[in-house]
């Protein structure tokens, strides 16, 4: 990483990769309007783009079904020809008002095939993290100077054990890349994604209890550059919830079984693994619980 780091602008610059949860199935069961919501990751934007000149914003919408990019700052042609000189809200964010729009209307219609799907009503976090990795990795391997990456999670839906695995390989590629995930959960639910995502990565990690002042919370927690984080008292993470999904069931498990060869998790004994095909001998403590009540039958008396 000493190349990548000779390729910064300097220790203040930041790629600021924003993971915008457009879950339509979450935000029809919260009480804070997705309007709302989105009024507040605006001015956040905004401010993280006002902090230094060089600060680079982009912005991935993950969905139900899909992922996308919506924005980027780096592009010239974000500046739509109906936003420039409307009030409110800056001009140059009237393109991703718009391909946004676009996207919750794609993602609606990719959702209804899935509605008779027995599955967690969860967004697809796994794809929009390696969509934000792929740009940084884009990134990485120009020529050019480049301000330091980061990917702040903004998310509400509850975590998709199905997703366990892709999670994970993510999170593991930013922890090799040196790029921290932060993460602002705003759902009513513990993410077990988010808080390791963060606590791997070396990222912060927040749960707002009111969404009436996101805009501080974003701002005095997130908006801060890595340079910047080492004179500041941030939160910290409290008790981290490190349960496994397994691979069979794609359950969340406390206890379970795991491959010696390929890792993976299961929570019932198999004979074989089902994702490196191994082939595993007798449960010791199968194995155990039969000698044990072998041993109990001999030391019975017969009876007389």
């Amino acid at each position: 990483m000493a190349s990548v780091a000779s390729k910064l602008y300097s220790d203040d610059v930041s790629l600021l990769v924003l993971l915008l949860d457009t879950n339509p199935f979450f935000w029809d069961t919260t009480s804070t309007t997705f309007s709302q919501f989105l009024s507040h990751v605006l001015a956040f934007l905004n401010a993280v783009l006002g902090l230094n000149q060089l600060n680079q914003v982009v912005v991935i919408a993950t969905g139900y079904s899909s992922c996308d990019y919506v924005y980027d700052s780096s592009l010239t042609s974000n500046v739509s020809s109906e936003s420039r000189g409307t009030g409110g809200i800056p001009a140059l964010f009237g393109s991703l008002l718009e391909k946004l729009e676009d996207f919750i209307s794609r993602d609606a219609e990719l959702s209804q095939g899935d509605e008779h799907v027995d599955r967690i009503a969860s967004s697809l976090l796994s794809g929009s993290l390696s969509m934000a990795l792929c740009y940084i990795q884009r990134i990485f391997r120009t020529g050019h100077l480049h301000p330091q990456p980061r990917i702040l999670c903004l998310q509400g839906s509850p975590d998709g054990p199905e997703q366990y695995v892709a999670v994970m390989n993510s999170i593991f590629s930013a922890q090799r890349l040196m790029v921290p995930i932060d993460s602002c959960y705003i759902g009513t639910q513990n993410s077990a994604f988010l808080q390791q995502a963060s606590y791997i990565t070396g990222g912060v990690h927040h749960a707002p209890k009111q969404l009436g002042g996101l805009f501080q919370f974003l701002t005095t927690i997130f908006a801060t550059d890595l340079h910047t984080r080492g004179f500041v008292q941030l939160p910290k993470p409290v008790g981290v919830d490190f349960r496994a999904s397994c691979f069979c069931h794609k359950k969340t498990i406390d206890m379970g079984y795991v491959c010696s060869v390929c890792l993976s998790i299961f929570c019932e004994h198999h004979k074989k693994c089902s994702t490196c095909g191994s082939v595993f001998g007798q449960s010791k403590l199968d194995g155990a619980n039969a000698s044990s009540s072998v041993n109990d039958r001999k030391r019975k008396a017969p009876d007389s």
